[in-house]
């Protein structure tokens, strides 16, 4: 993709959507973190049924840290790793009491600091709780950026550099939920759906399919 290409591509996607939102479901900072949290090698969607019942019970570090490491453990038992999830759920309460008051910080690096919370999950939490320009690059943006021509990268921090160097500043802070929405439901891992995909003539693998050469 070049420059024109990229302009087109995210123009068509945020006229299409115009305020994109994660689908993780959340009514607060710390829900945010919490769900982000339980969300690593888990859908949204099952990460939503676990924390509807868990959000009603604590929906905040000094409620989820009263709660349990028992009864936290219960509630997402059918969320993969469930066991390692709740014990660092537990212990990012315990810190967030202790050393930000019981409030979510706002530097990744206090967020990466947390049990449980990598780059990735700092990036969403800064993007979706502060409104920061950060690329949270799980696999449907690696597999976007590196299929599409947008954004190739070996690994996860080389395409978060090469987004944060290509994608225009105006799209910056909506650009990584344009990017997560078009990998789950349009270019997916196994069958990219190419024939309705809106950006497909600005898209490097779109273009070698149209020449016949794909």
């Amino acid at each position: 993709m070049n420059s024109a290409d990229i302009e087109a591509f995210f123009a068509t996607l945020a006229a299409a959507n115009p305020q994109p939102q994660t689908e993780l479901a959340y009514t607060n900072v710390f829900e945010l973190l919490a769900a982000v949290l339980l969300s690593a090698q888990a859908t949204d969607v099952s990460v939503n049924k676990a924390t509807r019942a868990l959000f009603a019970k604590a929906n905040t570090p000094h409620k989820m840290l009263a709660l349990g490491l028992d009864q936290v453990t219960e509630h997402i038992r059918t969320i993969g790793l469930y066991r390692n999830k709740a014990k660092n759920l537990i212990e990012t309460c315990r810190l967030l009491i202790e050393l930000h008051g019981g409030q979510v910080p706002r530097s990744r690096e206090a967020l990466e600091a947390l049990p449980g919370v990598g780059r990735k999950t700092a990036n969403v939490v800064l993007n979706v709780a502060f409104g920061e320009p950060t690329m949270a690059v799980d696999t449907h943006i690696f597999r976007v950026s590196n299929r599409t021509g947008l954004a190739p990268g070996k690994d996860v921090l080389a395409v978060e550099r090469a987004l944060e160097r290509r994608v225009p500043e105006r799209y910056r802070v909506d650009s990584h939920h344009w990017l997560i929405l078009h990998g789950r439901y349009v270019c997916q891992a196994r069958r990219p759906q190419c024939e309705s995909c809106s950006v497909r003539t600005w898209c490097d693998e779109g273009r070698r399919l149209q020449s016949g050469r794909g």
